[in-house]
C-alpha cells in the first residue's frame, strides 16, 4: 500500500515526457535526467513505473481518463506549479477541448475550493490559448445554423484528415446526423455496402463542401444542396479548405448494411478543387 501511494504521489513532480500515444507503452526520462545522480531509486519509480506501467495501462484507462484523473487531483491538493502546467498540456494532447477543460476546473472549484480554480485557469488559459481562435470561428459557424454542431467526432477521427463534429438529430425511422467540418477537413475515401437498398442523402446545411465519387469530378455542396449516395459506390466528402462545412447525413435502411473505410483523399488532389 506505501509503495502505491507514493507511486501515486509521484504525479505532482514537474516532468518532460516524450509524445504520449495511446495504446503505446510510454517512454519517460524526466526522472533520471533531473534525479538520476542525486535519487537514482526515485528517477526509475517515476520513469519506469508511474509513466512505463501506470500511465501505459490504456488497455484499462485511456489517457484522457488519466489526464482527467490526474489534473483533478493536482487542482485539489493546491498544486498549480509546472507540475499542472505539464499535465494540462498532455490533457491538451490527449483530447480535452478548451470548452472540457473550463467545465472540468468550474466543476473542480465547488469541490476543491474557489481559488484553486482561479490559480488553474491562469494556467488552463496558457495551455488552451491558441485554441481560443477556432473556439471562436465554431462558435461564428454555429449562428449560422439551426442544427448542433455537436461533439468531436472521436469515435471515427481515424478516417478524417482534421477535425470533425458530430450531433445525433434524429434515431427513429430514419438515423439522421449533423455532420460539421473545420475548414479542410475531410474523410477518407469509403463505401456503404448493402446488398439491398442502402446508401447515404447529404444536404448541405451551412458553408461550403464538396463531394466527389470514383472517377468523377467533385460537386460542390452549398446549404441546400442535395446529394444521392448510391449504396457500393466509392465517394469522400468535407469542407473547402477556406470554409467550415455542415451537413446532414441520412442513412437509408438496407441490407447488411456496412460501411469500408478505405484510404485517405491525398492533399495534392484535395488542393487541385478551388483551381
Amino acid at each position: 500500500m506505501r509503495r502505491i501511494l507514493f507511486i501515486l504521489a509521484l504525479v505532482a513532480w514537474t516532468i518532460n515526457s516524450t509524445t504520449i500515444m495511446a495504446q503505446e507503452k510510454i517512454k519517460q526520462t524526466a526522472g533520471r535526467d533531473q534525479l538520476g545522480e542525486f535519487a537514482p531509486q526515485f528517477a526509475a519509480l517515476n520513469d519506469d513505473v508511474l509513466f512505463g506501467e501506470v500511465w501505459s495501462r490504456t488497455d484499462k484507462l485511456g489517457l484522457r481518463d488519466r489526464s482527467l484523473v490526474t489534473i483533478t487531483s493536482l487542482i485539489s491538493q493546491g498544486i498549480t506549479d509546472s507540475s499542472l502546467t505539464y499535465h494540462l498540456q498532455t490533457a491538451r494532447q490527449n483530447g480535452i477541448t478548451r470548452t472540457e477543460i473550463a467545465e472540468i476546473i468550474t466543476h473542480i472549484g465547488f469541490y476543491a475550493g474557489w481559488p484553486k480554480a482561479w490559480a488553474a485557469f491562469r494556467l488552463a488559459k496558457e495551455v488552451w490559448a491558441e485554441d481560443t481562435a477556432g473556439d471562436d470561428a465554431r462558435a461564428a459557424f454555429q449562428r449560422e445554423m439551426i442544427f448542433p454542431i455537436g461533439e468531436p467526432n472521436t469515435a471515427y477521427a481515424r478516417y478524417f484528415i482534421g477535425n470533425s463534429y458530430l450531433a445525433p438529430i434524429s434515431r427513429e425511422q430514419v438515423v439522421v446526423s449533423n455532420v460539421t467540418f473545420e475548414p479542410g477537413c475531410r474523410n477518407n475515401w469509403h463505401i456503404h455496402r448493402a446488398k439491398n437498398g442502402g446508401g447515404q442523402m447529404l444536404i448541405g446545411v451551412a458553408g461550403r463542401g464538396w463531394y466527389q465519387e470514383e472517377g468523377k469530378p467533385a460537386v460542390e455542396i452549398l446549404p441546400g444542396t442535395v446529394i444521392h449516395i448510391p449504396a457500393n459506390v466509392k465517394h469522400w466528402h468535407g469542407a473547402a479548405a477556406d470554409s467550415w462545412f455542415a451537413h446532414l447525413a441520412f442513412e437509408i435502411p438496407g441490407e447488411e448494411t456496412a460501411n469500408e473505410w478505405l484510404e485517405p483523399v491525398s492533399d495534392e488532389a484535395y488542393n487541385q478543387l478551388d483551381k
